[in-house]
């Protein structure tokens, strides 16, 4: 089963390592944890020491606008598709809209014309 550290658990294994110049391997042995696991803690807070271990389910600022992104790209092609669709069943229905105002409109004006 795989373990989960809080934030506060990988600052401070990780400032051990950067900041009191400890080795990996005898820091990641004091803490029960996989040198691997330290390692790749260290890479991830050298990178973006702010936005480091922003926790399941939380997203880092710009991942996050990425994702509301692609969000709103997936929501417009969908829109996009549903007009298309529109536009295509009320073509087919504007000629015969068409056809039935035109005998409508003669019938009107045939009437018309026999009542003057």
């Amino acid at each position: 089963m795989t373990r989960r550290f809080d934030k506060e658990f990988k600052i401070h294994a990780v400032k051990l390592v950067v900041e009191e110049r400890k080795a990996v391997a005898q820091t990641a042995r004091q803490l029960d944890i996989s040198p691997k696991t330290l390692h790749k803690w260290v890479a991830d807070y050298k990178k973006d020491a702010e936005h480091s271990f922003v926790g399941s389910g939380n997203l880092k600022p710009e991942d996050r606008e990425k994702r509301e992104l692609q969000k709103r790209i997936r929501d417009l092609e969908e829109e996009n598709a549903i007009l298309k669709k529109a536009m295509s069943i009320f073509a087919k229905n504007q000629k015969s809209f068409m056809h039935l105002f035109i005998r409508i409109e003669r019938s009107f004006a045939w009437r018309r014309c026999v009542k003057s």
